[in-house]
C-alpha cells in the first residue's frame, strides 16, 4: 500500500523468469474527478497490460522471456480542480503462488488431496527451477571472478615491469649524466 500523489506516477518493478504467471490484485481510493490508470510494461516498452480510470481490479499476464517488469500507477486531476493524494493497494503474485488450484480441481474434477499434491509437485518444480537458476548465476559469477582475477594479475606483473624498466633507465641515466659532469668515475 502507498499513497498516489495528485497527478504523480508510482513504479513497481521486478526481474522475473522466463514462462511466469503474474497476477495482481489492485484497489485504488475514490476521489471525485480524479482517475488513475495502470499500466505493465517490460523493458522494452512493450505493454503486456494496461487499464484506465480504476478503482479496484486484477491483472494477470505471463512472461515470454528473462526481463525486468514494471507496474506503473498513474493520477490524473483535471488543471481547475485541487488534487488528493489517493490509496494504492496492490497484491501481486507470482510462479505458484499465482495459480488457481482450486479452479485447477474442480475443472479436473480431483479430489483435494489430489489437488495439494499438484500443488506440492508444482511447488518442487519451482524450487529445482530457482536452485538449477541458482547454479548457472553462480557459475557465471565465479568465470567472472576468475577472469577479472587473471586479468589483474597480468596488469601487476605488467605494471612491475614497467616499474622495474624505467627504474633501471633512471639510474642508467643519472649514472650517464654524473659521469659526463665528472661527479663520479
Amino acid at each position: 500500500m502507498w499513497y498516489l500523489e495528485p497527478n504523480s506516477n508510482k513504479c513497481l518493478k521486478e526481474e522475473l523468469q522466463q514462462n511466469v504467471l503474474v497476477t495482481g490484485d489492485y484497489e485504488v481510493s475514490v476521489a471525485p474527478g480524479q482517475k488513475v490508470h495502470y499500466i505493465v510494461r517490460d523493458s522494452k516498452g512493450h505493454i503486456l497490460s494496461q487499464k484506465e480510470d480504476i478503482t479496484k481490479g486484477k491483472f494477470s499476464f505471463v512472461t515470454e522471456t528473462y526481463d525486468t517488469f514494471e507496474v506503473c500507477f498513474v493520477s490524473y486531476v483535471p488543471p481547475h480542480q485541487h488534487g488528493v493524494r489517493q490509496e494504492v493497494s496492490l497484491v501481486t503474485k507470482r510462479g505458484i503462488e499465482a495459480k488457481s488450484y482450486e479452479a485447477l480441481g474442480e475443472a479436473a474434477k480431483l479430489k483435494p488431496m489430489e489437488v495439494e499434491l499438484k500443488r506440492l509437485e508444482d511447488l518442487s518444480d519451482a524450487i529445482v527451477k530457482d536452485f538449477s537458476l541458482m547454479r548457472k548465476r553462480e557459475e557465471e559469477m565465479r568465470d567472472t571472478n576468475e577472469s577479472t582475477n587473471s586479468r589483474v594479475l597480468y596488469f601487476s606483473i605488467f605494471s612491475m615491469c614497467c616499474l622495474l624498466g624505467l627504474a633501471t633507465w633512471q639510474v642508467l641515466y643519472l649514472r650517464r649524466f654524473f659521469k659526463a659532469k665528472k661527479l663520479i668515475e
